[in-house]
């Protein structure tokens, strides 16, 4: 077994983008739909610290991942402040349920 290559984080990434991207397109939980969200992301972070290690692009992916975890950290934290402000107005948190404005 020898040391990673790059086309093997790509996969890596891949496999987490299309699992999340199932997630938020079959759930209609609003929770489940922000942990596929959470899966894109982080295939996103993969795939930027994969290319910072294996290509000379003058990009430093580090970087920019830990934008995208600060990013989904607040993605995260109003995520979770609609979902208790739809189950205050509704009682449910499946999207199907809001879909009038008022409460």
């Amino acid at each position: 077994m020898g040391e990673p290559t790059l086309l093997h984080f790509l996969v890596v990434g891949a496999i987490l983008f299309a699992l999340g991207l199932y997630c938020v397109l079959t759930r209609r939980n609003a929770l489940g739909m922000l942990m596929g969200i959470e899966l894109i992301l982080n295939a996103a972070n993969v795939n930027w610290v994969a290319f910072a290690r294996y290509r000379d692009t003058g990009v430093d992916g580090q970087v920019f991942a830990i934008f995208v975890v600060m990013l989904a950290a607040a993605e995260a934290a109003v995520g979770l402040a609609i979902v208790l402000g739809l189950y205050q107005g509704f009682e449910t948190i499946d999207v199907d349920a809001a879909d009038r404005l008022r409460g």
